[in-house]
């Protein structure tokens, strides 16, 4: 991890010395262009005789003993991070985009006068070089490089950090490409989340599902009860949201004969932002036609067990801070009506009485934005059970009037068959067994619009398009929804503007 010369600048000989360096750099791009000779050379060629990767030269030659040659010539290419002219011979490592790194040595005896002195005034560090030489091993047993020819692959105009300090998360998420430099665990990042959405896939196409593209802008939002974004459309002079869900055209999906249907793909939210939180996130939502909540929270414990699998090679993950994390064997599903009543010890049930939950809300000073059952209910769960989850456990059976697109219990009065999935005391996935019932689907739009002439502005509205599809017939369904941040996170014990390439920064 490093420290970064990005960051605002507040001395002024800071400042002055950038600008100096960055000087510096540019006359030395310059003279390279100067020199260049016809579609060769330069500050920034376009091909390169490249042979080997560093990984690849490495894994070949790895286990050379101190000061061995091989009498096999590479040529490959890296970014100098670290550098050291000395006499006659020179000395720099080169690192490759995963972290790779081989030394370059540079001697008169291999280059000569000329190019060596061009080596001395023009490389810098943070530049991409490309050398080619015989591969040995140095004195000290280090992986080198006896360079015969090297070119400047791409001069670099501005100085890398000090890669002996360490970055702190402002700069880490503001210059991630500095980041990817610098830091090994910026690097797993990336690779984690590509082989976790690779795994995801992977899962669905074992059970047949099909995965689609539903749109980003919509006319009208819906399908969680999240505040939208809002633009405007030059074209059609109207105003559209950026979703904040898939859920209602997934469902069109289902309707039209896709019966295992999924989509990876970005959700928009104009909400807070916080550890957990990010306006923009990448989201997984998937419905399987004659499936319920219980089979949605089979397939969402596979994914993530699976999803573990391919990152860590366990069901036990390692986070970055050395901490290990078991998230194998079955997990716990436990009701969210018995788990509060044995919490706040007193019962608690779709029938309570809202004016006894907003008594014991008050009591524990817990604050409900908008005063309805079951807002009281979701908001007193959380205040006395939610911090006390730690392993992966299923929250089931939620209550009815904050579940507007939920098919009601078959066993629970006022309850409907909805599951959370809190991992790590955070909440990662959701589930329901879908409400197919245009009639009753209605009939909780027309609530929500309630709801929302009383300044809830997450509230969803009346959507006529999706009842109309409904009308057509929706088989009874399962659904669940994942985001991928909060997925990574679990996986690796990291916050969630870390576990997102560029988040979204003010």
């Amino acid at each position: 991890m490093t420290d970064t010369t990005p960051e605002p600048i507040d001395d002024a000989a800071e400042q002055a010395e950038l600008s100096e360096q960055k000087a510096v750099r540019l006359a030395k791009r310059q003279r390279l262009i100067d020199e260049a000779t016809s579609g060769a050379g330069g500050a920034y060629p376009v091909t390169l005789p490249i042979t080997d990767t560093i990984p690849a030269v490495r894994a070949r030659f790895g286990d050379l003993q101190p000061d061995e040659a091989t009498g096999v010539t590479v040529g490959v290419a890296g970014r100098v991070v670290h550098l050291r002219n000395t006499g006659k011979l020179c000395f720099a490592s080169l690192q490759s985009g995963d972290g790779s790194r081989i030394q370059a040595m540079v001697s008169l005896a291999s280059v000569g006068d000329e190019q060596l002195a061009a080596w001395k005034e023009l490389v810098d560090l943070g530049d991409h070089v490309f050398v080619s030489g015989e591969v040995i091993s140095s004195r000290r047993g280090e992986l080198s490089i006896m360079v015969a020819e090297w070119t400047i692959a791409a001069k670099a105009i501005l100085p890398l950090p000090n890669l002996h300090n360490e970055l702190n998360e402002e700069t880490r998420v503001r210059s991630r490409y500095l980041d990817l430099i610098a830091r090994d665990q910026a690097r797993k990042n990336v690779l984690d989340r590509s082989k976790t959405v690779a795994s995801l896939r992977q899962t669905f196409t074992e059970r047949d599902f099909v995965e689609v593209e539903t749109p980003m802008l919509q006319v009208m939002h819906g399908g969680a009860s999240a505040r939208p974004f809002v633009t405007h459309s030059n074209a059609f002079d109207t105003e559209l949201y950026l979703r904040i869900a898939p859920e209602l055209y997934l469902k069109r999906a289902v309707v039209g004969g896709i019966d295992h249907v999924y989509e990876i793909n970005r959700n928009f939210r104009n909400e807070g932002a916080d550890s957990t939180h990010s306006p923009e996130f990448a989201m997984l939502e998937a419905y399987e036609a004659y499936g319920d909540y219980g089979t949605m929270a089979d397939l969402t414990q596979t994914l993530i067990q699976n999803a573990a699998l391919a990152t860590s090679g366990s069901h036990v993950v390692t986070w970055a801070d050395g901490t290990e994390f078991d998230l194998g064997g079955e997990w716990d599903r436990i009701s969210m009506f018995e788990s509060l009543s044995a919490a706040a010890g007193v019962e608690i049930t779709p029938q309570t009485p809202i004016e006894e939950l907003k008594a014991l809300a008050e009591r524990e000073g817990v604050e409900v934005p908008h005063p309805i059952h079951g807002k009281y209910v979701e908001e007193l769960w959380e205040h006395f059970v939610k911090g006390g989850l730690e392993r992966p456990t299923f929250v089931m059976d939620f209550p009815v009037d904050t579940s507007p697109l939920v098919r009601a219990h078959r066993s629970i009065a006022g309850a409907v068959e909805k599951w959370d999935l809190y991992v790590r005391g955070f909440e990662l996935a959701t589930g329901y067994s879908e409400l197919v019932d245009p009639v009753v689907q209605r009939e909780r739009f027309i609530e929500q619009a309630k709801l929302a002439a009383q300044g809830d502005v997450e509230a969803m509205r009346l959507d006529e398009e999706f009842l109309r599809a409904l009308e057509f017939g929706m088989p009874p369904s399962g659904g669940m929804g994942m985001g991928i941040d909060r997925l990574l996170m679990a996986l690796t014990g990291l916050g969630i503007r870390e576990t997102i390439l560029f988040p979204l920064v003010k």
